[in-house]
């Protein structure tokens, strides 16, 4: 099928194929003023878009779903903070052709709305090159790519090609037609490079902000590194120990804690957690005493989630759940 595609109304276009390596002299037209300079943009669009669209994926969390894009060989994607939430976060990546992969949120910028995610299943994926040169100029062609609305198999990631009406500290703002499910997603210029990431999905649907390059560049080390960096408002920071499972326990014969109380529609409840299970290991920590859990869920946060090693009428059984808010 025909790739889905929103353009601006003066950019209504035909499709063929070109390259070109040099800067576009349509670029610094106030608009498009011959059918060359409109075949210019769509030949340049035409020749860059398969290998955006390939590297170009959607972001699935537990409550909805955003957009990003693999920059590098081995799986690492870039999307909004906004997406990620929060750092070393389970997320399926989902791949233009359908593939469902498994990632996990690195690092991210709480005040500028950036964030690594890293696909976790090895492999070699189609990946894009950052504009790390910052060769953007206010009033370039750029088109925006992203899963609006959550995956499509049958449609794919969606095209907007519009121009970039604002560049400030920090932001840039296009034209382009976003909508929910983009956030994260890809902005580039007509030879496809990244220059962007799709932040504020504005009330007018031409209206939008991304996070240009500078920003993810700056703090590159620290969100490899898994760093929760700035303070809000596009995440907000963990509270250590304020996380919990829901359950009460005594110290087994032969060790370990034995359950005597589950909470009802507890995280402990909903991992399937009965009384009379015996929690032998958690978290890699052999347990012995009720205060050695708590230690544990000390360090740990509302959404962190964690392993228990459990016995059943003898039978052993590990058990993963997700921490609930105090």
């Amino acid at each position: 099928m025909k790739l889905p595609l929103i353009l601006p109304m003066m950019a209504v276009l035909t499709w063929c194929g070109y390259a070109q390596e040099e800067r576009l002299a349509v670029n610094d037209l106030k608009a498009p003023e011959t059918l060359r300079d409109l075949e210019e943009i769509q030949k340049a669009l035409e020749s860059s878009l398969p290998k955006s669209r390939s590297a170009t994926v959607c972001i699935e969390m537990e409550d909805g779903s955003g957009s990003g894009v693999i920059v590098s060989a081995d799986g690492l994607v870039m999307s909004a903070a906004h997406v990620a939430t929060g750092v070393k976060k389970k997320v399926t990546v989902v791949m233009e052709d359908g593939t469902k992969l498994k990632g996990e949120t690195l690092g991210l910028v709480a005040d500028k709305d950036a964030a690594l995610i890293q696909i976790t299943d090895k492999g070699v994926y189609p990946f894009v090159e950052i504009d790390r040169a910052q060769t953007t100029r206010l009033g370039d062609w750029v088109y925006a790519l992203g899963h609006s609305g959550g995956f499509d198999k049958e449609r794919g990631s969606v095209v907007r090609l519009g121009r970039l009406v604002r560049i400030s500290d920090g932001t840039f703002q296009s034209d382009c037609m976003l909508i929910g499910g983009d956030s994260g997603g890809p902005l580039f210029d007509l030879k496809g490079n990244l220059i962007g990431i799709h932040s504020r999905v504005g009330g007018q649907l031409q209206v939008n902000m991304h996070v240009p390059m500078t920003e993810f560049l700056s703090n590159w080390e620290g969100m490899l590194k898994a760093e929760f960096i700035g303070e809000g408002p596009y995440a907000q920071k963990p509270v250590k120990g304020n996380g919990f499972i829901g359950l009460a326990t005594e110290p087994g014969k032969k060790g370990g804690l034995k359950v005597t109380k589950v909470g009802s529609k507890s995280p402990a409840e909903t991992a399937g957690i009965k009384v009379g299970d015996l929690i032998r290991i958690c978290n890699g920590v052999a347990l012995q005493s009720h205060e050695q859990l708590q230690e544990i869920l000390k360090e740990l946060s509302a959404g962190d989630e964690l392993t228990l090693e459990t016995e059943r009428a003898g039978k052993p059984k590990t058990v993963t759940l997700k921490l609930g808010e105090r």
